[in-house]
């Protein structure tokens, strides 16, 4: 009995220790199987959380691409040096000098091209070289620059397939910064394009760690890829890569561990939370730099307009008092065109540097475009920044042992209660700082409410000037030029003279204002027009007419003058045209194919205002001039005796180089006296006649010859 109860205690103890083994066995087998499940579930979610991290940074890279270029079109086309430029003759030079030859090696961009209003190509440039636009993108760069043509100021943007493989594109209008009433209806279109070479590809793949990333035409199911949309939205091509399943990474290195202990499940558990908060982490870190890299220059490393707006705009919300800075350096063209990009490009991080080293901590500090920079301070922070730059700025720069000397323009504004738009606050600045370069550059201007008042009127005066030339509204007048021994005419000169229904408007306004609106040629040439009109019927009287800067500018000034002269059988020999030192200095090469083309069928050509600057001997000598007009302010100074020698000197120096000379400003007798025994031959001013009509003159002098 007691082995019987010892067996059935036994049996008993087996069964527990069975049932106890059997629980433990079901217990662990589901717990294994409930782990297994988890860490099934879990390594999926791993990789699920890796695959979105990386089409996440895929698309944040496909977009920091096409903003990057879209930015950069923007920067390059709603400017108003490109606007003015790609509008006149030498818009082809301009628009190669300033876009065609930088595809070679610029790193934002590798193909250039302009159409103009007309869509017609200006220049297409791909790698430093000339190709077929039409043939390369076909018909859809048309409808690139239609889209653009409705776009404002906005960049369309958008992958194009090409016989090189695909191409991101972006488009925009070429057009002022700031639209004013003169605007055409129809704007020229600037393309950039970058290539997505295998280079770009890795360099996309190695800034946002995707792994393996390539280029197809059709995605790979088995793979991740995010898709490159044309304009229209549909998709050009893929960007594609492989899966890092890091979940199975993770299951192969603890699934040994796994049946060991409930702690390395849990620790495994861990594991998948710190992998998948890493992983968060990471991509958030991605998103992150992929939009600095999209608010920033690559050049200078400096906020870019868009991220300066958009720090601006967050200090205008918190109503932070502001002061703004626009700059504009001076002589950074003749930089680049002297010593190329490369230099210009040192000179902007030299400058950038300098400029950063003077500003405080919570200084907003951005490169714009070009050689545009903006600043925001705190309000009254930092006293007197705009003379402190322009001090800065005028020490030279030493590049490559090369001396380099800049200057700057600067507009400031300061926030008021009208100000809490960003693009607002950045418009005053901007106007202060077209008026610093209008009153010769090297300068701040703060903007005051005026500078709207004369853009308006400016822009008003401008359009009634377009209206004036179009109707030949604006007439020379003729003031005479006498023999200083005989007091016979001699010639006249043509000024031009415009005369509103509010009464007259002097050439001191106006002509500086067809200058800055294009309008000089057309100006120029119907004053000549017009003078010879009046003035051919009168013998052997010779007629002289002024000369701009800008007209010499224009490679065509030579043929226009050639071409009115013989559409009025005019013999050049009666014309003189004057120009001042001004022009030799600031376009000699420019001058001298114009003066020599001229000369060749006798045109004559004066130096106006002598020895009001600095023309040389060698000016004098170098450009042929068949007379020297001497400035007034030497004509009022010969009541002192300092002035006379002076004088006397200016004219025996004109007559040792055998140049006849003209005085202007003669207003008395004693004046005309002296300047005919100092061997001045011809007399103009006051005393012999002040601008007047053609009728007058026949009247007063043609007659009378008669």
């Amino acid at each position: 009995m007691q082995k019987s109860l010892r067996a059935r205690s036994s049996h008993s103890a087996l069964l527990v220790i069975a049932a106890v083994t059997a629980f433990f066995i079901v217990v662990g087998t589901i717990l294994a199987v409930l782990v297994a499940l988890a860490v099934k579930d879990m390594t999926g979610a791993a990789t699920a959380i890796d695959d979105a991290r990386a089409l996440n940074a895929a698309g944040a890279a496909v977009r920091a691409f096409r903003n990057n270029l879209s930015a950069t079109v923007r920067d390059n086309a709603v400017w108003d040096d490109a606007y003015r430029a790609i509008a006149s003759e030498d818009a082809k030079d301009w628009a190669v000098e300033n876009w065609g030859t930088t595809t070679e090696d610029y790193p934002l961009y590798d193909i250039a091209i302009v159409l103009t209003a007309e869509r017609e190509v200006l220049i297409s440039y791909k790698k430093g070289q000339e190709f077929d636009p039409i043939r390369y993108f076909g018909a859809t760069l048309f409808e690139f620059s239609e889209k653009a043509s409705k776009a404002g100021q906005n960049t369309v943007a958008g992958f194009v397939a090409t016989p090189d493989g695909t191409v991101l594109v972006g488009a925009s209008a070429i057009q002022p910064y700031t639209a004013t009433a003169d605007i055409p209806p129809r704007f020229s279109t600037l393309f950039l394009a970058k290539m997505l070479t295998p280079e770009a590809v890795a360099q996309l793949d190695q800034t946002f760690h995707l792994g393996d990333l390539r280029l197809v035409s059709f995605p790979n199911a088995d793979h991740l890829s995010t898709p490159l949309p044309g304009v229209d939205g549909r998709a050009i091509s893929y960007l594609e890569w492989p899966s890092r399943d890091p979940g199975s990474k993770i299951y192969q290195e603890v699934r040994g561990y796994l049946l060991a202990a409930a702690l390395l499940l849990t620790g495994f558990f861990v594991a998948i939370v710190v992998t998948g908060s890493l992983s968060a982490r990471n991509f958030k870190r991605s998103a992150q730099q992929a939009h600095q890299r999209a608010i920033h220059d690559p050049l200078s490393s400096l906020l870019n307009r868009a991220g300066f707006l958009e720090r601006l705009d967050e200090r205008l919300v918190r109503k932070v008092e502001l002061d703004l800075h626009f700059l504009d350096l001076d002589g950074f063209k003749e930089v680049n065109d002297a010593w190329g990009h490369a230099v210009g490009d040192a000179l902007i991080k030299l400058v950038a540097a300098r400029i950063e080293a003077l500003l405080p901590d919570d200084a907003l500090f951005a490169r714009l475009g070009g050689d545009e920079f903006a600043i925001a301070v705190a309000k009254g922070a930092v006293d007197e920044l705009s003379e402190t730059i322009l001090r800065a700025l005028a020490t030279p720069f030493i590049i490559g042992g090369r001396t380099i000397e800049i200057g700057v323009s600067i507009g400031l504004v300061s926030t008021d209660a009208t100000i809490n738009d960003p693009l607002e606050f950045v418009r005053r600045a901007d106007m202060a700082l077209y008026r610093a370069k209008e009153n010769g550059r090297g300068q701040a201007v703060a903007y005051h409410g005026d500078l709207d008042l004369e853009r308006e009127h400016r822009t008003r005066l401008e359009d009634s000037l377009r209206s004036a030339i179009a109707s030949a509204s604006i007439h020379p007048a003729y003031q005479p030029l006498v023999d200083a021994e005989t007091g016979e005419l001699k010639g006249v000169e043509a000024l031009a003279r415009w005369t509103t229904e509010t009464g007259p408007i002097s050439p001191e306004v106006f002509i500086p204002i067809a200058e800055r609106a294009g309008l000089i040629d057309e100006l120029g040439l119907h004053v000549l027009s017009a003078a010879i009109d009046s003035v051919r019927q009168w013998d052997d009287i010779t007629v002289s007419v002024n000369v701009s800067p800008i007209q010499l500018k224009n490679p065509n000034f030579a043929a226009d003058v050639a071409a009115v002269l013989k559409a009025k059988s005019f013999d050049p020999g009666r014309l003189t045209l004057e120009i001042t030192e001004g022009v030799l200095m600031s376009n000699p090469e420019h001058a001298k194919r114009s003066i020599a083309s001229l000369k060749a069928i006798g045109v004559k050509f004066a130096l106006d205002d002598f020895g009001c600057g600095y023309a040389s001997i060698g000016a004098l000598r170098e450009f042929g001039f068949d007379r020297m007009k001497i400035d007034r302010s030497l004509v009022t100074a010969i009541d002192s005796e300092r002035g006379a020698r002076i004088l006397a000197a200016t004219i025996s120096l004109a007559n040792a180089l055998n140049i006849p000379v003209t005085a202007e400003g003669v207003e008395t007798p004693a004046q005309a006296k002296v300047l005919k025994l100092s061997g001045c031959d011809q007399l103009q001013g006051y005393l012999v006649g002040k601008p007047m009509a053609a009728v007058e003159i026949e009247k007063r002098f043609i007659s009378h010859v008669a």
